[in-house]
């Protein structure tokens, strides 16, 4: 039993007896050489959230937010417990998707966009590192490796890896869909979009659905040849933005549970938001989660659910201290730009039909460079170990089997607009250590039993901190990581007036402006279709 220890063992007997009982595709294949058509090249379609957190669906605990066709997604395959964007900011998340390797390899460290060096301004110790503002074109994209074994491929939504030159139709993509180089949709969520790559619909559409429908149909005009298609919301990132029927729905049901005597916490740097009952958010997550609806209704109705892999996860933890302190990522310390496992924990899903027992569970830590040689092997294509160097394909854990035991690293030069400070993180195991940049110190944590990180071990566990230290420092010399400098501009002084400021000032703004949105009279200032950009 302890070589299954990490997934239930339950699933492999299933996916062991499927083996046993369901004939091979060569052998139907052999048998009936005229009825080629469901047993083509597997279709995939990955399905990527912006900054949606661990907490924030109703199958991983959430009693607020509703997310029934998500979390089919997780009830139908396998979800990892343990999941893990690479980066706890969006495009480093993305580049390592796309290319199967660690941010800090790629470097793409931080959003693209964001200042870095001398460029930086905020009173900080320190500088930000440098990073790569678009993703390499020697980078073998994941779509790239898709399109070259024969995939017919599609991008639907969010891009932020690069502007002119690097859009997605650069990067393998033969259709793209509202992917350029912003990273928040500049329109709103509300059509007109004022979206290059993505025609405005009729006013009002919402964005989300816009996306899963685009996505519906070219699945449907492709249904006769395999795909891969990539829908990748700008979805729940701010603005916060839903419709006003949704703002009701949940406006009651917040009304129905009890008064918190606080929505936000300040943590060490930043207020961060303790409670799910923000209206607004949780209408966006329900828009999301119907344009998931309406692929999967599409691949059901095409009959092509049962040849389609579905991969579902976010890039970076729930917006508990930034982007509109809209969620609340408990019993997880943090979120999005955060160091803590509200930062970097993500929902994380596998739909593998014929192969994973619908209801699989794996506890084993995975991360986001994962997808890559998980997907090629899945469908059979030609591994690639050169450009997915940092990621190891799940499929042993996907057929009830195990991994080796291995380090996850994670490497962050950067101060997230939510708190977050420069920092690196290594994980073995249920132990993780983090090393902050500012001052050299370290915070030692045992996940399974502190999953909060609320126990720092360094001083009860010297040894293994140093250990892992030494450890994290080999790893970052190896990938050629960059580091921040020392900031000479930085204000003492003034840093700790604007910490005091941002519990007497800001702190209770939040309060105030959190409760508005549950006030029966609230109305966004420009109404229901947040008219606030013109085209």
């Amino acid at each position: 039993m302890n070589k299954f220890s990490f997934c239930k063992f339950w699933m492999f007997q299933t996916a062991l007896m499927l083996t046993l009982v369901v004939p091979t595709t060569n052998n139907i294949r052999a048998a009936d050489p005229d009825n080629q058509r469901s047993f083509k090249k597997p279709n995939v379609v990955f399905i990527l959230a912006d900054d949606l957190g661990w907490r924030d669906l109703s199958n991983e605990g959430s009693t607020f937010y509703e997310s029934p066709h998500i979390d089919r997604i997780a009830h139908e395959g396998m979800k990892f417990t343990r999941g893990y964007a690479a980066c706890q900011v969006c495009s480093p998340s993305r580049a390592a998707i796309m290319t199967g390797k660690a941010p800090a390899r790629v470097k793409i460290t931080d959003y693209i966009g964001a200042p870095g060096g001398t460029q930086w301004k905020r009173n900080t110790k320190l500088l930000p590192a440098q990073y790569q503002r678009h993703l390499a074109h020697e980078e073998v994209s994941l779509a790239e490796a898709f399109k070259e074994a024969g995939y017919v491929t599609f991008f639907a939504g969010k891009w932020h890896l690069g502007d002119k030159g690097s859009f997605p139709e650069d990067h393998g993509f033969d259709f793209n869909v509202g992917g350029h180089h912003r990273g928040t949709p500049p329109g709103g969520y509300f059509s007109p979009y004022n979206n290059p790559k993505l025609k405005d619909g009729p006013e009002g559409e919402l964005l989300p659905l816009r996306l899963g429908q685009e996505t519906a149909n070219f699945i449907r005009q492709h249904r006769d040849q395999p795909f891969f298609a990539f829908l990748s919301f700008y979805s729940v990132h701010g603005p916060i933005q839903s419709t006003e029927a949704l703002w009701k729905k949940y406006r009651e049901k917040a009304s129905q549970q009890t008064p918190p005597d606080h929505r936000f916490i300040v943590d060490r740097t930043s207020p961060v938001r303790q409670v799910q009952d923000h209206p607004l958010y949780a209408g966006m997550v329900e828009s999301m989660d119907d344009a998931v609806g309406l692929v999967l209704d599409t691949l059901d109705e095409l009959k092509l659910a049962d040849n389609t892999i579905v991969v579902f996860t976010s890039d970076n933890g729930g917006v508990s201290a930034g982007d509109g302190k809209a969620t609340s990522n408990l019993p997880l310390r943090g979120g999005k730009g955060r160091q803590w496992e509200g930062g970097i924990r993500e929902p994380y899903y596998i739909k593998w039909p014929g192969v994973v027992a619908a209801g699989s569970t794996c506890s084993t830590p995975v991360i986001g460079m994962d997808f890559y040689p998980t997907l090629l092997e899945m469908a059979e294509l030609p591994m690639r170990p050169d450009q997915h160097v940092d990621g190891t394909s799940l499929v042993p854990l996907l057929r009830g089997q195990s991994l080796p035991t291995r380090s996850l690293y994670w490497h962050y030069p950067h101060y997230g607009n939510q708190g977050g400070e420069p920092s690196a993180i290594i994980q073995q195991g249920d132990w993780k250590l983090i090393q902050y940049f500012e001052d050299g110190r370290r915070e030692l944590y045992h996940i399974t039993e502190d999953l909060g990180e609320q126990d720092n071990r360094v001083e009860q566990q010297p040894e293994r901190a140093q250990r892992m230290a030494n450890q994290l420092r080999q790893w970052q010399q190896s990938v050629d990581a960059t580091m921040p400098t020392s900031n000479p501009n930085f204000d003492a002084a003034k840093y700790a007036t604007q910490q005091i400021n941002t519990r007497e000032k800001t702190l209770p703004s939040l309060e105030r402006q959190a409760a508005s949105f549950l006030k029966p009279d609230y109305k966004p200032g420009n109404g229901w279709l947040w008219k606030r950009r013109k085209k």
